[in-house]
């Protein structure tokens, strides 16, 4: 059992590296993207005289603050916190429909869905 957790864990530490990975890699994309569109925006409304053209920037910046607290900052450590407040004082939340899944349920799931299974 506890070499089932520790995997458990291990796999679990993955996921959330490669996440944060992705996250990076995404913002520099992003982030030359919004950087492109910025300037071009701003060259735009300065042409036309117009500071309206100026107002993707605000839904922009938005994703661009979130993309990058989520990959350098910190929003993995208020998320986890968030996580633990809810485990600690809403766990009802938490609880599955119909209540925790056991061994009968599955088993009568098996027999319904099985062609070949025959009852004693």
């Amino acid at each position: 059992l506890e070499r089932q957790l520790l995997m458990q864990n291990q796999m679990r530490e993955r996921q959330t590296a490669m996440q944060i990975a992705w996250t990076r890699e995404f913002l520099k994309y992003f982030g030359t993207f919004f950087g492109l569109a910025a300037a071009g925006l701003t060259a735009g409304a300065i042409k036309k005289k117009n500071p309206g053209v100026l107002l993707p920037i605000v839904p922009l910046s938005f994703i661009f603050a979130y993309q990058y607290d989520m990959g350098y900052g910190t929003l993995l450590q208020r998320i986890k916190g968030e996580a633990e407040n809810i485990l600690d004082t809403e766990s009802t939340l938490l609880e599955l429909p119909k209540g925790p899944l056991t061994y009968e349920d599955l088993e009568k799931m098996r027999r319904s869905q099985s062609k070949f299974f025959i009852e004693k």
